[in-house]
């Protein structure tokens, strides 16, 4: 089969930053399912783990990454359950093991669900890494209950992205919460308002911005771009016994002691913590996604698509890595087979 990898941690614009190979297809066992790719999104993990894995360093057999996918079952292993030969499946993988840069892979089925009916192959291969990550946040983290918090505010930081497209419908629609995202141009800011945004403020001024629309404290802050940066405004701007989830990870140590007072909680979200550890409830995954499958497919929410690229190709993958890296992107980039 044919799988696009790297040996080293190149800049993108370099050659060899990809490199396209031929390599053994593997048969599944266990709970494993073989799937036959049909489509990929390009997610910032992505650039930052294909920077980081090979520096200073050259692998003796390339490195494939990627995580969302969309495809096709061919095999199934002897525990496998849930899903047949011929099903379409979706899914955002584990950081563990070898991505979805290729034209088959290997995966857990109890971190697959079943692609949503009514939406195309790249509509729903941008759905499943940042959906999850966004579901994690409200519903596992914050353990938000659209009965007894209907109403509440959450402050989205950087709502135009990939996870913030996705977290401001379930955050609305679902979750049913007054939602402020955050935004500095007039393309993401109308973006948020399309998805479904009550407010939408600058990140620049931000405790200016919430004043202005009446909200100067919020009940939960979702961090999806840079908790070091806002990590004392966060203390400032949120209420007492609030919650903050953030994806995003510090260079520095945090200092927990300025949400004392508040008795804030905080959290992190990683979305690869169930498979990487193969926790108890690893299978929730394979259930969040069913769930998000059926809210699209029944129109409460919509894909966060916005760029497709066609074919599986190492000048595809080099695009997409150049716009996740550019910071400017809105929505999902999808490169379909």
């Amino acid at each position: 089969m044919k799988a696009i990898g790297f040996k080293q941690s190149l800049p993108i614009s370099e050659d060899n930053s990809f490199i396209e190979f031929e390599m053994e297809k593997a048969a599944p066992t266990g709970y494993d399912l073989l799937v036959k790719i049909v489509a990929i999104s390009v997610n910032p993990v992505d650039f930052k783990i294909r920077q980081t894995a090979a520096k200073d360093t050259t692998l003796d057999t390339p490195k494939i990454i990627g995580w969302d996918a969309v495809g096709i079952v061919e095999a199934v292993g002897d525990k496998t359950s849930r899903f047949k030969v011929g099903d379409e499946v979706y899914y955002a993988g584990d950081l563990t093991r070898s991505g979805s840069n290729a034209e088959y892979q290997l995966i857990d089925e109890r971190i697959v669900g079943h692609k949503p009916k009514n939406l195309t192959i790249a509509e729903a291969a941008a759905i499943p890494l940042t959906g999850l990550t966004a579901w994690e946040s409200l519903f596992d983290r914050i353990k938000v209950n659209p009965e007894t918090d209907k109403g509440k505010t959450v402050l989205i930081l950087a709502g135009a992205g990939g996870v913030g497209s996705i977290a401001i419908q379930l955050a609305k629609k679902v979750g049913k919460l007054t939602v402020i995202a955050t935004a500095s141009r007039p393309e993401t800011a109308n973006w948020c308002k399309k998805l479904g945004a009550d407010f939408v403020v600058n990140h620049y001024e931000l405790k200016t911005e919430l004043e202005k629309i009446g909200h100067n404290q919020v009940d939960y802050i979702l961090d999806f771009v840079d908790l070091e940066g806002y990590w004392e405004t966060a203390a400032e701007i949120i209420k007492p016994q609030g919650h903050i989830v953030s994806i995003t990870g510090s260079k520095q140590p945090l200092d927990l002691n300025i949400l004392k007072a508040k008795s804030i909680t905080f959290s992190w979200e990683l979305m690869y913590t169930r498979s990487m550890f193969t926790t108890d409830d690893m299978d929730q995954q394979h259930h969040i996604l069913n769930k998000i499958a059926n809210l699209l497919d029944d129109g409460t929410l919509q894909t966060t698509l916005t760029t497709t690229l066609e074919g599986f190709t190492v000048e595809n993958l080099k695009e997409a890595h150049q716009m996740q890296e550019s910071g400017k992107t809105i929505g999902k980039t999808v490169i379909q087979f």
